[in-house]
């Protein structure tokens, strides 16, 4: 190496390996896309990728960490807490945030639905880091919910995450109007519960 050049930072390989995996992931699903093709577009070479993930189900791994980090808390959380001023107008948010996802040229369904449907060996890392990433959604809607005043959080987070996970197929399958159907529904639902 020549003194005048720098060491290449190990982690400045392992980022853009885990960048160039979550942009395909994303896009094709963690099954159709094989290691050849993220090295290939990460520009790195075949052992810098082992080095840094020793197997796909680590590169997988680390796809799911990043899109639970993008998509629940820099967008989803944050995104439900700027846009409005009270616990139910939160959850009502979900649905309006998803109506401008939903419309995006890049919209490529939920990742962690993706995962679940493409890996279906229960004792998988990935298909257990895939649930677990929903449960922290559920989580996070029950928090919401006990918030606005719901008496059984918990049992309303999976009622409303059932609205957003059948939100999220309908715009798969082509349905423009599905964010808005969903916080119809939504609005039904808060008032069941008294909200």
């Amino acid at each position: 190496m020549a003194q005048d050049q720098e060491p290449r930072q190990p982690r400045a390989g392992r980022e853009r390996i885990g960048r160039a995996a979550y942009e395909l992931f994303s896009r094709h699903g963690v099954q159709k896309v094989g290691v050849d093709t993220v090295i290939a577009h990460a520009g790195t070479a075949k052992m810098t990728l082992y080095r840094n993930f020793p197997s796909k189900e680590d590169l997988i791994l680390d796809f799911l960490r990043r899109r639970e980090q993008l998509w629940t808390e820099d967008w989803l959380r944050a995104e439900t807490g700027r846009r409005a001023a009270t616990a139910r107008e939160r959850l009502l948010a979900v649905f309006d945030l998803f109506g401008e996802w939903f419309s995006r040229d890049d919209f490529e369904g939920c990742s962690f639905l993706n995962t679940l449907v493409e890996i279906d060996d229960a004792d998988s890392p990935a298909r257990r880091a895939a649930v677990a990433h929903l449960a922290t959604i559920r989580a996070f809607l029950a928090s919401v919910a006990a918030e606005a005043g719901v008496a059984d959080s918990e049992d309303f987070a999976h009622q409303w995450h059932l609205l957003m996970k059948g939100a999220i197929m309908a715009a798969s399958e082509g349905d423009t109007h599905a964010a808005a159907r969903a916080r119809e529904l939504g609005e039904l639902l808060l008032l069941r519960h008294g909200v």
